[in-house]
């Protein structure tokens, strides 16, 4: 017997991970820490719309297919960012984004 959840839940699981990363993007200077709270929420946008796909029925995969874009946007984004704090990194020792104010090349 199976028993289903409301879509309520998740979209408050969803609103909720979202915030807790929106709220870590505002307060911490860790850029590691910032990365990561932009991939929570990244997650966060996913498990919304796997949640809105899976209310609407197999005949919509339309929220499965921005899943993977998604993805896609995350993975170019850890790249990205990864390469920036390693540069950063490579002239001054922190990993602080107050301490790096500008990056000259």
């Amino acid at each position: 017997m199976t028993t289903l959840v409301p879509l309520g839940a998740f979209i408050a699981l969803s609103a909720a991970l979202f915030f807790i990363g929106m709220a870590g993007v505002l307060v911490r200077r860790n850029a590691i820490v910032i990365l990561m709270c932009v991939e929570l929420m990244l997650n966060a946008t996913n498990l919304a719309f796997v949640a809105f796909s899976r209310r609407l029925g197999l005949l919509d995969e339309r929220g499965s297919v921005f899943v993977v874009f998604v993805f896609v946007v995350a993975a170019a984004e850890v790249a990205v960012g990864l390469a920036i704090v390693l540069a950063a990194y490579r002239n001054r020792p922190t990993v602080d984004v107050d301490e790096v104010t500008e990056m000259k090349g």
